[in-house]
């Protein structure tokens, strides 16, 4: 077992970064720099800091759904890595975790 550091980042499906969706710019970034691994997901229902719910039910309040960034890797890329995401990110939320890798371990 190793230790390795999580990002997670919160955004709105519709935040955008020069035009293009926040959440695929971030991925895009992410993958630049070398960052070992990222994972989209798409949330059904959530609220943020204006606390207005967003659903995926048909009498949506909004259709802004949330939006969950994950990354991985060792310590030192993601603090390489977290000036970027502080720029990209306006109003989202960002996490920084240190996260035990059981399995499986990389080969690289």
């Amino acid at each position: 077992m190793s230790t390795w550091e999580q990002i997670t980042i919160y955004v709105g499906e519709s935040d955008q970064w020069h035009g293009k969706p926040l959440y695929m710019a971030l991925v895009e970034q992410a993958r630049q720099q070398g960052i070992v691994g990222a994972t989209v997901t798409r949330g059904v229902v959530g609220f943020g800091n204006h606390s207005k719910i967003h659903t995926t039910q048909l009498f949506e309040l909004s259709s802004d759904l949330p939006m969950v960034v994950t990354m991985i890797d060792n310590p030192q890329a993601i603090a390489a890595f977290l000036p970027i995401v502080k720029e990209m990110v306006k109003e989202g939320l960002v996490i920084s975790q240190s996260v035990t890798l059981v399995h499986p371990l990389p080969t690289f």
